[in-house]
């Protein structure tokens, strides 16, 4: 991870509307719209904070089509464990270091924003 990744997921955790959606998603998959409801939060404005929790890989969202056809957005919660040392912290300097030194590519955006990804663990509300 990379300290750009770092930051990104740490961004994306650093808000407390963001904190409500990983909240009311750890209870399990949920149709934007019934969020929007239950966060009191207009649709476009959830779906800013959940496009910046997908990209860091904390949430995943999925297009299903109703019974009449219509396309309905679902998301939740992605596997993963936020647990931040100065181990950490070092790693994505040198890696950054690495990728400017030429020694090494960036790597794809983590499927979860861990070090140590855990996929049986969900946060607690």
């Amino acid at each position: 991870m990379t300290s750009e990744e770092l930051l990104a997921t740490l961004a994306a955790v650093g808000h407390t509307q963001r904190l409500r959606v990983i909240a009311e998603l750890a209870g399990g998959r949920v149709h934007v719209s019934e969020l929007a409801r239950r966060l009191g939060l207009s649709r476009p404005l959830l779906y800013m904070h959940l496009d910046r929790l997908e990209k860091a890989g904390i949430v995943t969202g999925r297009l299903e089509l109703s019974d009449d056809g219509k396309a309905m957005k679902y998301f939740e919660l992605a596997p993963f464990e936020l647990h931040l040392t100065v181990e950490t912290i070092i790693a994505a300097v040198r890696e950054d270091d690495a990728i400017a030194a030429g020694k090494t590519t960036p790597a794809s955006p983590p499927s979860t924003p861990s070090s140590t990804p855990s996929s049986s663990e969900r946060p607690t509300t």
